[in-house]
């Protein structure tokens, strides 16, 4: 069955506890189309200051099958103002602001040597493992939606891993349902706090991997980082972080890896994603957009 039959309106809902008839029924959905490569996500879009409807329905069938979309366009023509343009076409518009992003609160990620932003793995060309963005925010703060936009690519690496996070959870549970269960738990991870010069910057943020959005839908917090990550002393919770690491490792069907080009981006529900070491030349020093939103994204109208 072509991908323009499984649009947003005929997804089914992420199943409720104890529903074994809508598990089945979503189980069998998510299954069914798994995306093979990178190519399988990507939207051409001509204009992103106006995407067509046409082009933002494509960009909601991968949304609706994988949870996130790559887009590509002309270099030329997009900039962060077509950032915002192209996001507020999905009902983005709360940004996070963090403390790290630019005056706009859009983050411009590049290397950067020295200084507060030097200290973080983001500013630095080595290898990012697994997360979800936005892990170490207040539950009452989570990021629910994530764009990149990719300005200049590095000269070597910098290649994304993007993995559904519900397919995550699905093979976990399939596995064995008390994977999930424990991960669930209210104070399954903690992110311990953060302090500058002295002084407190960030309280303890303790709270689950997996928890529903507010309008019903999974939502994962995550990091595969072993320093500055408590996972709960909890038998069930230890073996099911285990567990999902091991997950991760196996490639399994509807993890796709890529490099994003000049011109190309994603959007996504803040899925799972990685991303390997780079190395910049003359000319070739990688800059990517981050915008990540409270929002959570909505249906095109």
């Amino acid at each position: 069955m072509p991908l323009a039959q499984h649009t947003m309106d005929s997804a089914p809902p992420f199943p409720e506890p104890g529903d074994r008839q809508a598990w089945r029924r979503w189980r069998d959905w998510k299954r069914a189309y798994l995306p093979l490569s990178m190519g399988d996500l990507l939207v051409e879009i001509g204009n992103p200051l106006n995407p067509t409807r046409s082009e933002c329905r494509a960009v909601h069938d991968r949304l609706a099958r994988w949870n996130m979309a790559l887009f590509a366009c002309n270099p030329h023509v997009f900039d962060k103002e077509a950032l915002r343009a192209l996001a507020g076409k999905f009902g983005l518009h709360r940004l996070d602001s963090n403390w790290l992003a630019d005056d706009d609160g859009i983050t411009s990620l590049t290397v950067r040597e020295g200084g507060v932003r030097g200290e973080f793995i983001p500013y630095t060309n080595r290898a990012i493992r697994w997360h979800t963005d936005g892990y170490y925010n207040p539950m009452d703060r989570q990021i629910h939606a994530l764009l990149l936009y990719c300005e200049r690519s590095a000269a070597y690496g910098g290649v994304s891993g993007l993995f559904d996070h519900e397919l995550a959870w699905l093979y976990l549970h399939e596995e064995d349902p008390t994977l999930t269960e424990a991960l669930a738990q209210p104070d399954a991870l903690t992110i311990p706090a953060r302090y500058e010069d002295g002084r407190l910057a960030r309280r303890d943020i303790v709270g689950p991997v997996f928890s529903r959005s507010p309008s019903g839908r999974l939502h994962m917090r995550y990091t595969m980082r072993g320093r500055n990550a408590h996972w709960k002393p909890d038998p069930d919770v230890q073996r099911a972080r285990a567990r999902l690491e091991a997950l991760l490792a196996s490639h399994p069907p509807g993890m796709v890896h890529g490099r994003l080009e000049a011109g190309m981006g994603l959007i996504c529900r803040n899925v799972l994603h990685e991303r390997t070491a780079f190395a910049d030349a003359p000319g070739h020093e990688r800059l990517l957009y981050r915008a990540r939103y409270f929002d959570e994204i909505v249906a095109v109208s």
